[in-house]
């Protein structure tokens, strides 16, 4: 099965490249971005970069900003999960303690597990 799922990952990623590669070419010409909404015509900050720039730009940061916001909304439930692997832990001990006290009451010449 994990041979099927590595064939299945690399079409996958073959046909996104494939993707990725047409719409950098179809969007290689060149666009201004002006980050001064007073004086767009003389802009203090400009940069000129070719359009697919931008649209990966946006996707990164876009992915990025999604990942955070998934994140932090599940913080509560990752939260939950190590309290409740420290009281399994806890409770692992006790269980561990009480079956060793139970066998040097039954069996008190042979030594605890």
């Amino acid at each position: 099965m994990g041979l099927i799922w590595r064939l299945a990952k690399l079409v996958i990623m073959a046909i996104s490249a494939i993707f990725f590669v047409t719409l950098a070419v179809a969007n290689r010409h060149d666009v201004t971005l002006v980050l001064d909404p007073f004086k767009p015509e003389n802009p203090v900050f400009s940069i000129n970069a070719p359009f697919f720039i931008y649209m990966f730009a946006a996707l990164f940061f876009g992915m990025i900003l999604g990942g955070a916001a998934s994140w932090f909304s599940q913080g509560k439930w990752r939260k939950t999960a190590r309290q409740r692997t420290r009281e399994a832990y806890k409770w692992k001990q006790e269980a561990d303690r009480l079956t060793g006290e139970r066998d040097m009451t039954v069996r008190p010449g042979l030594p605890a597990a």
